[in-house]
């Protein structure tokens, strides 16, 4: 009996196969995924009805290269009349406003709604033929070229129960490529690998000769036909936690994620309840040598019931912990018509946050009890949690915080901000101090004081760190303080200081005057023992940021607040006192001295490298000559 579709159909076809899908490929997911459906209502009926249990539940895929045709055989539940014209006529059925509202508004459900998944079929197809049978009924036939109608008839075939889809496949190079057996099968591989029941192929095989000795001759052989089974059947996250060894996880990693190493850590976790999912995750041991790059990608794969639905979904894993790789699966994902748009649905950001709560409690726990792992976690991810810290304007900085470590000038290991306080529980203040090494940082003059009083400080050994603390701004009520800014000063001193600096004010006066284009303030200070003279920053901007910011194209040449600050106590700063009395001209030369040797010592470079060589060699020759 044929069928008329009423008027807006073609339009809404031609919408779908054009517009909707901007895959081909994904056909043949829909079919295995409807399929797979079809079988398992069938095992659901057969708990009432025995006699409709399955000996072989399958799903099985035939192609005729000469015929151009695609066929898909399930043993499933089968359709009669009725349901053919309301599954698969669904289109003739809500050919209307409401579909037309759907589609625009992109808010279908594909499997179960509207026969939109069977209808992928007529993005590779111009003719469509169904032929279906329910369990004492007699068999059906559907066909469609997808246009203006459709046929509905019963079929003279010997029909199983279950359903046989043929596709007649359009011609052209961009269809043909899915007559080939191969390419279906890597397309079984990629969608539908983990669909529960066999997926069946005929696949051609080499079937060697023997020669006497029974040994195979490789030049001989005949080629035959033999079915095979083309998916995995079972997901490894499907199968409970305790029924598989550690060296599966490893070795579906390995193979999932084309690493050569295993990782670090497995993550698996299945929750059941308002939302269900399953997820497992591995935190590599290894960063790879694009991570940093702009063109990384972050490799998280969802699925829903066992078929694969998109990769690379950034949406899923947040920004800080972009390292880690794995697999989402949930059935409870509201599936747009083209898998798009994914991210607005409530139940992916449900979900995305599940995925960074478990994270965080895994490192957490790692951080704990396994620190030799964490700490090789940490030198090859911790930047990326601190660069999470920085990001979007701290908006992760509370997740974060207990998860980032910096190594101590006490112990040159990683310590917590909370292992921090804790040691230094009397302390009002967490110390830092930037550079690139810490042999180097170890070397600065203003380290003195720290050692000889042994307090603890935090080096900040990546560009990002200080910016990261800048968001963060204080831990557990503690502020953190650079030791190389201008205003850090030990306290027990500042009596002492400010009665020097009293004592030495015109010097102080003269030497301001010379370097006021340098530095906005030359001061002395406590805090230098064997270094005569050291660069420090005020006002937010340190001298570390100035060298990052330097690097940049775009940084609009910011630099640091500079401040010389000068050992009361070193020979030379008594030198410069009897100059100021006798010489004042050499009092300048030795004012820009220090200043240029200020420069050296933190790692800028001097702004006139000639003038320097001069001063240098004027002062040295006047010392030879003495």
């Amino acid at each position: 009996m044929k069928k008329e579709f009423k008027a807006e159909s073609k339009q809404l076809l031609e919408l779908m196969i054009n517009s909707i899908y901007s895959n081909k490929e994904i056909f043949l997911r829909e079919l295995i995924s409807n399929a797979s459906d079809a079988i398992d209502k069938r095992k659901f009926l057969a708990l009432k009805n025995k006699e409709l249990e399955i000996v072989d539940p399958s799903i099985k895929i035939e192609v005729d290269k000469k015929a151009r045709t695609i066929s898909l055989i399930d043993t499933g539940v089968g359709m009669n009349e009725q349901e053919l014209e309301e599954y698969l006529g669904t289109i003739a059925h809500s050919g209307s406003k409401e579909f037309m509202q759907a589609l625009e508004n992109n808010s279908v459900e594909v499997i179960g709604q509207f026969g939109v998944g069977f209808y992928s079929s007529f993005i590779v197809s111009d003719k469509v033929e169904v032929y279906s049978k329910k369990y004492n009924e007699a068999p059906y036939h559907w066909v469609s070229e997808g246009i203006s109608d459709y046929e509905i008839a019963k079929s003279t075939s010997n029909q199983e129960i279950g359903t046989r889809i043929i596709l007649h496949l359009k011609k052209g190079k961009d269809y043909d490529v899915f007559l080939e057996e191969n390419e279906l099968e890597k397309l079984v591989k990629k969608y539908s690998d983990y669909i529960k029941y066999p997926i069946l192929m005929n696949k051609e095989i080499k079937v060697y000769d023997t020669d006497e000795d029974g040994n195979e001759v490789h030049d001989k052989y005949t080629i035959t036909n033999e079915l095979q089974t083309i998916n995995s059947q079972e997901a490894i996250w499907k199968r409970p936690k305790n029924k598989v060894k550690a060296e599966e996880y490893d070795n579906f990693y390995m193979s999932h994620f084309h690493d050569w190493q295993k990782p670090l850590k497995t993550i698996y976790r299945k929750a059941e309840g308002t939302l269900n999912y399953e997820m497992l995750l591995f935190i590599p041991s290894h960063r790879g040598f694009d991570f940093f790059s702009p063109t990384y990608q972050e490799q998280m794969d969802l699925y829903s019931k066992s078929v694969f639905i998109e990769s690379n979904c950034d949406y899923l894993i947040s920004y800080p912990f972009r390292f880690i790789k794995g697999i989402v699966d949930s059935e409870d994902l509201s599936l747009n018509i083209s898998r798009e748009m994914l991210q607005q649905d409530k139940n992916v950001t449900k979900l995305a946050k599940a995925i960074e709560s478990r994270i965080k409690s895994e490192l957490l726990k790692m951080q704990k009890d396994q620190r030799e792992d964490y700490n090789k976690f940490y030198d090859e991810f911790g930047q990326q949690l601190v660069y999470g810290i920085y990001d979007n304007y701290g908006v992760k900085k509370e997740l974060l915080q207990d998860l980032i470590m910096f190594k101590s000038s006490k112990t040159k290991e990683y310590l917590t901000l909370k292992e921090y306080v804790t040691n230094n529980s009397d302390a009002s203040e967490i110390l830092y101090v930037a550079g690139k090494d810490i042999s180097v940082i170890d070397k600065l003059p203003v380290m003195e004081q720290i050692i000889s009083n042994e307090k603890e400080v935090l080096y900040f050994l990546n560009d990002v760190d200080e910016f990261a603390i800048g968001i963060l701004n204080e831990y557990e009520g503690k502020t953190f303080k650079n030791i190389a800014s201008a205003d850090y000063e030990d306290e027990s001193s500042k009596e002492d200081i400010a009665s020097k600096s009293k004592a030495n004010e015109d010097l102080l006066s003269q030497l301001k005057e010379v370097l006021k284009d340098e530095v906005s303030d030359v001061v002395l200070t406590s805090r230098l023992k064997s270094n005569p003279v050291y660069l420090a920053s005020k006002d937010g901007l340190s001298i570390e940021m100035e060298k990052t910011l330097a690097q940049m194209p775009d940084n609009m040449g910011m630099k640091a607040t500079k401040v010389l600050e000068i050992n009361p106590d070193h020979e030379l700063f008594k030198a410069m006192n009897k100059l100021y009395d006798s010489n004042k001209d050499d009092l300048n030369d030795y004012a820009k001295l220090l200043y240029n040797q200020a420069l050296l010592i933190e790692g800028l470079p001097i702004e006139n490298p000639v003038e320097y060589s001069s001063l240098l060699t004027k002062l040295m020759i006047k010392a030879s000559n003495k």
